[in-house]
């Protein structure tokens, strides 16, 4: 299950506060429509810890690790299921769909492809790249808050329309794959030709927590811009858009601002210029905006705040017959094109062949029509073939022309056309398999075989893997190099704990701990790192050099093995024997495999695993530390482990001691929980150093220790406190270690797709 960012701020956001044009009645279902009694605030509900006490830190997304809500059994392999599936047949099944208008909810020009298209847009839309998380994998859509978010309207009757396939195909076809498969079909039944299709995407089962701003109203964006900046690791312009305000900024018709808030949200995502105005205008050319109506005085409340007889459903219109002509979303109304069911050029066409004036839809929303709208009515009705209407465009639209940039960009494709449709594609493809990760998570006979560099690819071994034999002789070369246990523990480290389970980057294969920017961050202690490497280079070479029938170890494999190597070597020095398991097969990516401003997102603010802590980091040290063990999908008793032995290991950031509760730093001992529990210490703040705290001898005054809020919320937390309890204990010196080490082979092991 992906990871979620531990913060409770989301929960205060009020899921019925809306703008105007989204505003509706109070009550379940405004006047007319058999209200019912509200949930009374005094009704009794259990509180949590932290609605008493905010400040404590909460476990429960490391808890969620420990245990899958899954209904199909954790030994369910879903992509190993969607592999089994007759593609063709299902994208059959989808395309039928598209043109079975139904009653309750008619097609728009006789065809659902705008509705599945915007589907699969607003589900892969809230990727942000900042922290990975967001996008389609797990089918978040299905879930609050996403499922009832203004900009999402009317995206239930988009999921209802496709539960007959999702039905027929059951578990072998998750929501998270057909929603994006339903798009392709869709740009594919208009007359484009997609890039490709990947399945593999499990479904989630329940909501993640995600901090998606700090705004108590949607579609508002006071607090997201109070440095001047968007707020990181947000990428929307406003709470609860997928991405910017089509009217503008907070409404607002000014097309140069609203240029910069496309440029800003869309590079969040990882799009440069070229992809965000191929996204924009793919996904413009065809369907249509919907604002018939006024939503003030039509359209009822979300789904998430109907009643149970509404069976999940939201957004009832109440005027005229509710859907179809009278449908209302976004409250914008009309199309861009005339062709609004097949693929074609005049987006861009119209764009530039119309001078435009400021209008209003009829619910009111600000959008632009040519000044002489009159005699350019060509666009076609929705549902009457008789009519025909005056192209659209939003304030958004219009920024791709007046932009000097996003100009250039769209005069290159008014003249050329298949360039925006190869543009189109890819950013098309990436916009939805952006947080799948490496492409051997890819699963379908549609997957393109070329390898895209924000897939982080690595080469493939053409050489034989290294044997049981080669593996030992390969400890004995690297601990007889002179590198330290905590020198070689801290390198493994960084090059594996870069990876996060919100889209499936980062991680030891490909070895980029030794490229930039990986190998230039301060976290990385980057002078410490360029000797390690080099002795390990060392090692390297002279077993390429000599090893028979051609076996080769790779630098990724290396660097790993390093770290299992010392952490035996250190487990020999306390007293056990222990040996860690290891599998080869990581490659060596490359410069030019490597997207440096991509990777530089990896780039830690805090490790609590190391106690690194920096002025980017955005919560206190302890919840950044749960946070960072929740992409690394630890449960709590791993990430004690692992804190234990790495301040054991003497791996802090810099050789730093805080933490380093031992009197012999380097051995695997549990050493951290014996002595940050006894009882002999007390423990007060240091006078002029924020976070620091000095541990004295209750008896003479003496300081023995020295810690941060990360060390020392592992005897202040209750629940963390248990679990160390359970590792200081007497004769559990062996247990913790053994602990430690199945933590640490994880954490090595999480980005070996390819393993398995």
């Amino acid at each position: 299950m992906k990871s979620t960012l531990l913060t409770a701020l989301t929960c205060a956001v009020s899921l019925t506060a809306v703008t105007a044009a989204h505003a509706t009645p109070p009550g379940f279902g405004g006047p007319g429509m058999g209200q019912q009694p509200m949930r009374s605030e005094g009704e009794p509900t259990p509180r949590s810890v932290q609605h008493w006490w905010p400040d404590q830190v909460d476990l429960s997304e490391l808890r969620k690790n420990s245990y899958t809500p899954n209904p199909h059994g954790e030994d369910f392999d879903y992509a190993a299921e969607f592999a089994k599936l007759d593609l063709a047949q299902v994208k059959g099944d989808v395309a039928k769909l598209l043109t079975t208008s139904q009653e309750w909810w008619p097609a728009d020009y006789g065809t659902y492809a705008g509705l599945f298209i915007r589907l699969a847009w607003h589900s892969a839309g809230t990727y942000r790249g900042g922290d990975g998380r967001g996008g389609s994998d797990g089918g978040q859509l299905r879930f609050e808050p996403l499922n009832s978010w203004p900009d999402n309207g009317n995206l239930d009757k988009a999921r209802r329309l496709l539960w007959p396939v999702k039905q027929k195909y059951g578990a072998s076809l998750s929501w998270s794959d057909l929603m994006v498969l339903a798009g392709n079909v869709a740009l594919e039944q208009s007359g484009f030709k997609t890039y490709g299709f990947a399945g593999g995407r499990a479904d989630a089962w329940e909501p993640e927590l995600v901090y998606w701003g700090a705004e108590r109203k949607f579609l508002t964006s006071e607090k997201r811009y109070e440095k001047g900046d968007l707020e990181q690791p947000l990428a929307a312009s406003e709470l609860a858009l997928i991405y910017v305000n089509p009217e503008g900024p907070e409404g607002n018709p000014e097309i140069l601002k609203s240029a910069e808030q496309i440029r800003t949200t869309f590079g969040r995502m990882g799009m440069n210029d070229e992809e965000t105005v191929a996204l924009i205008v793919g996904g413009h050319t065809l369907g249509k905006a919907h604002g018939a109506r006024k939503a003030a005085e039509c359209v009822g409340v979300e789904p998430a705040a109907e009643g149970v007889e509404k069976q999940g459903l939201g957004w009832e219109n109440r005027c005229g017959t509710g859907a179809g002509p009278d449908a209302t979303t976004s409250g914008l109304e009309g199309a861009w094109t005339s062709t609004p069911a097949n693929w074609s050029n005049n987006y861009v066409e119209n764009l530039y062949a119309f001078e435009w004036k400021q209008s209003k839809s009829p619910n009111g929303a600000t959008q632009w029509v040519p000044v002489n709208e009159e005699e350019v009515r060509f666009v076609p009705d929705a549902y009457d073939p008789s009519k025909f209407h005056a192209p659209i465009m939003f304030t958004t639209d219009l920024a791709l022309r007046y932009d000097p940039e996003y100009g250039k960009v769209t005069k290159k494709w008014l003249e050329n056309p298949g360039m925006m449709d190869d543009a189109f594609a890819r950013a098309w493809f990436k916009l939805t398999h952006r947080d799948m990760g490496p492409k051997t998570r890819y699963v379908g006979v549609e997957t393109p075989g070329e390898a895209l560099i924000w897939q982080d690819p690595v080469p493939s071994a053409a050489y034989p893997m290294i044997t049981d034999s080669d593996v030992a002789g390969l400890k004995s070369s690297i601990l007889a190099s002179g590198l330290s246990n905590a020198e070689l523990v801290r390198a493994a480290w960084a090059s594996a704990a870069t990876f996060r389970d919100t889209d499936y980057r980062g991680g030891a294969n490909g070895a980029r701990l030794r490229l930039a920017p990986q190998n230039g961050w301060d976290v990385n202690s980057p002078d410490e790192l360029s000797r390690v490497l080099s002795v390990l280079e060392g090692v390297r070479d002279e077993f390429n050099a000599s090893a028979e029938g051609g076996r080769q170890v790779s630098m990724a494999d290396l660097i790993v093995l390093g770290g299992g190597a010392a952490i035996e070597r250190a487990a020999e020095q306390a007293g056990h024997s222990i040996s860690v398991p290891f599998t080869p097969g990581r490659t060596d990516a490359t410069a030019e495999m490597t997207d440096e401003s991509g990777m530089e997102l990896l780039r830690p603010a805090a490790d609590g695993f190391r106690n690194y802590y920096s002025e980017r980091a955005r919560l206190a040290p302890a919840k950044m530390l749960i946070d960072k063990a929740d992409t690394l999908t630890l449960t709590v008793p791993e990430m004690t482990a692992l804190v234990g032995g790495l301040r054991a290991l003497d791996a802090n950031i810099g050789g730093a001691r805080h933490g380093v509760f031992t009197d012999t730093p380097g051995a695997l001992t549990n050493d951290f929980f014996v002595n940050l529990l006894d009882m002999s210490n007390e423990w007060a703040p240091v006078e002029g150093k924020e976070g620091i705290f000095e541990g004295r001898d209750r008896a003479s005054g003496d300081v023995k220790w020295t810690a941060t809020e990360v060390d020392l919320v592992f005897g202040s937390n209750s629940e963390l406190r248990a679990v160390a309890e359970t590792y200081a204990y007497d004769g559990a010196e062996k247990t913790f270690a053994q602990d430690f080490v199945k933590a640490w082979v994880k954490v090595m092991e999480l980005d070996r797709f390819d393993a398995e």
